[in-house]
């Protein structure tokens, strides 16, 4: 790995710290090469610290450490992206991001809001909200029913529609998650806690 920590006359280069589970940005420090090399050889976090002028491990006081999970470098050798595990919160202000308390989780969670603003809304005219309206038989049926038209298309070879079944699998799902009062983060978590 390749840094140019000459590029700045201090010395420092920029670190975006990621969630590696979610890809939100959840913070921005900066390095110098020794940060790095600690931060190499213990796998937790450590910054160069503009304020305190030293070495500063992410959770050395709160106790909120961020676990190294992955380090790369950019086009310019100039800037760091470490993705990385929290222990808990990761701002001074107690909020879950230093950009602030939402986690984005892409765009999955996006369509998860808005068919839940349509369902919560009672949105008429939206086939979302009139499916919903149906009962939770329907909206299973319709599961089962994309489900099976994603398996037809799985064995052929038209890859947009393999594409376009898959899709709409998967807002159907969404809808029948909510009318079983679940959420998409609900199953990610049965699925995260598979992989440990």
């Amino acid at each position: 790995m390749n840094i140019d920590f000459n590029k700045n006359k201090d010395g420092l280069v920029p670190v975006v710290i990621q969630d590696d589970r979610t890809l939100q940005v959840l913070m921005l420090g900066y390095m110098n090469e020794e940060a790095l090399k600690k931060t190499e050889k213990d796998g937790i976090v450590t910054f160069f610290s503009r304020s305190k002028n030293r070495l500063w491990t992410k959770g050395e006081e709160s106790g909120n450490f961020l676990t190294v999970k992955n380090i790369s470098v950019d086009c310019d050798q100039d800037a760091i992206l470490i993705k990385a595990i929290p222990t808990n919160v990761v701002c001074h202000t107690g909020s879950f991001s230093c950009f602030g308390e939402k986690e984005s989780k892409g765009f999955l969670y996006e369509l998860e809001d808005k068919i839940n603003r349509r369902i919560d809304g009672k949105t008429e005219g939206s086939y979302t909200y009139s499916l919903f309206q149906r009962g939770i038989n329907k909206v299973a049926q319709k599961v089962g029913e994309e489900a099976v038209e994603l398996v037809i298309e799985a064995k052929d070879n038209n890859d947009d529609l393999f594409k376009n079944e898959a899709a709409d699998l998967l807002y159907h799902f969404l809808i029948l998650l909510k009318a079983k009062n679940f959420t998409l983060n609900d199953i990610e978590e049965i699925l995260l806690s598979r992989n440990r």
